[in-house]
């Protein structure tokens, strides 16, 4: 009897070394997708029920604070501009030449008929300021191994109640997200792929992001040049910045 116990308590305690705590996982996804600043140019290809547009941009991003996307074609997104400064976003069209905030319920809308939202771009915070996390499970996502954690918000104003995240045991990177509404219906899925280690950072370059209420196969994002770490001019960060 007393040999059984031994072996129950030393299985428990195996499992309780091996096991990593979930906000250590998180924090460790937070290294990788996260950077002091970052200029990226980027394809968006938005598969619609009949047609598919391919969109491209250059975006600056400092911190969590601030960014600047300038859209490169088709022509007709030529010269469009979108600003993010704290929690206020503006948008410049130059087919008006006019400069308007998106606030309020316009966050919810969809990005150039996308399946992101303003809401989804203006999220940038680390996982570990928004979230608690719990470990769940261990699954294999495209053949690699995978730490399943459910993580439940912890503020006020997260864009979304709850996720559920595959984290790859090896890179820390998400390989697969699933949103939730508080009253647990599913918001969107994202498949992350093309794990590349950039300036010692792993981190996915392709996404594909499905809001489940939209019909249309999803939303392709494509990272196909990102640089962290780099000097950004003060400029690029302001209202000028969008006429210009």
């Amino acid at each position: 009897m007393k040999l059984l116990i031994i072996l129950i308590t030393a299985t428990f305690s195996l499992f309780a070394f091996t096991s990593p705590d979930a906000m250590e996982i998180l924090d460790k996804v937070d290294r990788n997708m996260s950077s002091r600043n970052r200029i990226f140019e980027s394809e968006m290809i938005i598969h619609g029920r009949r047609t598919s547009r391919n969109i491209t941009s250059v975006t600056y991003s400092e911190g969590n604070k601030q960014s600047f996307t300038e859209y490169l074609s088709p022509a007709r997104e030529l010269g469009t501009k979108m600003l993010k400064l704290g929690n206020q976003l503006w948008i410049y069209s130059p087919s008006t030449d006019r400069i308007i905030q998106i606030s309020g319920h316009m966050l919810r809308q969809s990005v150039m008929g996308s399946d992101l939202s303003y809401e989804d771009m203006m999220d940038d915070r680390k996982l570990t300021e928004i979230y608690s996390a719990e470990l769940t499970d261990n699954e294999i996502i495209d053949n690699r191994n995978t730490y399943v954690l459910v993580l439940t918000t912890k503020v006020e104003d997260a864009t979304y109640f709850k996720q559920k995240i595959w984290v790859d045991t090896e890179r820390y990177v998400p390989l697969k997200q699933e949103m939730f509404a508080k009253s647990g219906q599913l918001l969107k899925r994202t498949s992350l792929s093309e794990v590349k280690l950039i300036q010692g950072k792993w981190f996915p370059t392709r996404i594909i992001y499905k809001d489940v209420l939209k019909d249309g196969e999803g939303t392709e994002f494509t990272m196909t040049s990102i640089k962290f770490d780099q000097n950004i001019p003060d400029y690029i960060f302001t209202k000028a910045a969008l006429k210009k």
